[in-house]
């Protein structure tokens, strides 16, 4: 039963190359067909429904949270003159990976991609994009919280607010340097091959104005929603983005090119994939100890391996749950006692869902959004596969090694 997810894996990434126009058409069905399909099997051959309703529950809290956040943050308008420089780009990623431990990933990365956008336009190409997912959609949103779904899942267990950022700070700056610098490289080249028009333009001061205002309070309603319990914090957020779409002024969204196209891709292949990985979950649990798993360092490759191909939320807490396990504690009752003993375990977990989310489009929501936001602004981003091969592989995961080596393993140095 593991074979639907990995079915619809392959199709997520071949489909578009091979059969582009029926994917077009029908990823909806295939994608919901492969989950009706497992949760059949649950239904009627196992006849278990407790897998069902917690997978359909922690569905309704993902959709609730992208959904709302994408139609808030599609409401404020950022305009931006003239053309940026590969420097103002840098610290406008840099600036966006802070912002996502506010806003979280999903927020940051969808009030920032069309200026972004705006910003490049005159020589923007599919490296902008990646390193956008890179840094805004996923490593940025690694201290808090707030910043991305698994760390907020372990402030429900217990850790507590700020200790990702007062153990991880290290570990995020040097990822987040790292990617800033290849970033600055990879633009620098971009930008002494454009246009000697498109590079005095750089020369201009750049002017920054923001409308659709009405939505900056709502977003920090969603934000203090986010506590609320189940079905409360859904209810809110839903509400919070109906203001939103009726308050926020027609220009504002048609300068954005707003529609629902993005969540709506997001919102059905979501829908397969949290169906469909629920025996692939269930057999990573079973099997932790199995898996030999001891050291942090190996702890952080499980965990961020698996967290780039299944959501990194239910992955944190299959790793968590191994890890509190090979120290023989409780995950429900001895927090406290494991940050005090393992609190590299818990960083390696924690860090590793949050970083490996950018290996693939589908390592964390925000990703897909972001890629369909560009495709419909007529820029070319990378298929699945090229994202992998070109970008993640080759760029992000050795920065991801030297994290890895240089606070987890035995020789580390912090």
């Amino acid at each position: 039963m593991v074979l639907p997810f990995a079915l619809l894996l392959f199709l997520i990434a071949a489909a578009p190359l091979a059969a582009p126009h029926f994917w077009e058409r029908y990823y909806a069905h295939v994608a919901v067909g492969l989950g009706l399909l497992t949760a059949g099997y649950y239904l009627f051959g196992l006849h278990e429904t407790e897998p069902l309703v917690h997978a359909v529950s922690e569905y309704v809290s993902f959709l609730a949270l992208v959904g709302s956040l994408y139609v808030v943050s599609g409401g404020i308008l950022i305009r931006v003159k003239g053309e940026a420089k590969p420097l103002t780009n840098c610290a406008f990623l840099l600036t966006g990976a802070v912002l996502a431990n506010v806003l979280g990933t999903t927020g940051a990365s969808m009030l920032l991609i069309r200026p972004w956008i705006r910003m490049n336009k005159y020589r923007i190409t599919g490296f902008h994009i990646v390193f956008f997912i890179f840094v805004v959609s996923n490593v940025g949103g690694a201290l808090t919280p707030i910043g991305d779904p698994p760390l907020f899942l372990g402030f429900l267990k217990g850790v507590p607010f700020w200790w990702t950022l007062q153990h991880g700070w290290r570990a995020w700056s040097l990822a987040t340097l790292l990617l800033l610098g290849v970033f600055y490289v990879l633009d620098r080249r971009n930008f002494l091959r454009a246009p000697k028009l498109v590079r005095d333009m750089e020369t201009r001061e750049e002017h920054w104005k923001m409308d659709g205002l009405v939505n900056v309070p709502l977003v920090a309603v969603l934000l203090s929603g986010i506590l609320l319990p189940f079905g409360w914090r859904e209810l809110l957020m839903t509400t919070v983005a109906a203001v939103s779409w009726f308050a926020t002024p027609k220009r504002v969204h048609e300068a954005n090119h707003f529609d629902f196209a993005p969540v709506k891709e997001v919102a059905w292949l979501f829908a397969g994939i949290f169906l469909t990985m629920i025996p692939a979950l269930q057999v990573l649990g079973a099997n932790t100890e199995a898996l030999g798993l001891h050291s942090s360092l190996q702890f952080f490759w499980s965990t961020g391996v698996l967290s780039g191909v299944l959501d990194n939320a239910p992955t944190y807490l299959a790793f968590l749950a191994a890890a509190f396990g090979s120290a023989g504690l409780n995950l429900d009752t001895d927090m406290p006692l494991f940050i005090q003993q393992q609190s590299a375990l818990l960083l390696a977990v924690s860090l590793g869902a949050v970083f490996f989310g950018a290996m693939t489009y589908i390592g964390n929501g925000p990703n897909l959004m972001v890629k369909k936001i560009a495709d419909q602004q007529k820029v070319h981003t990378p298929d699945f596969m090229a994202y992998i091969l070109r970008y993640s592989a080759p760029i992000l995961l050795p920065i991801l090694a030297l994290v890895g080596f240089l606070f987890f393993s035995r020789w580390r140095l912090f």
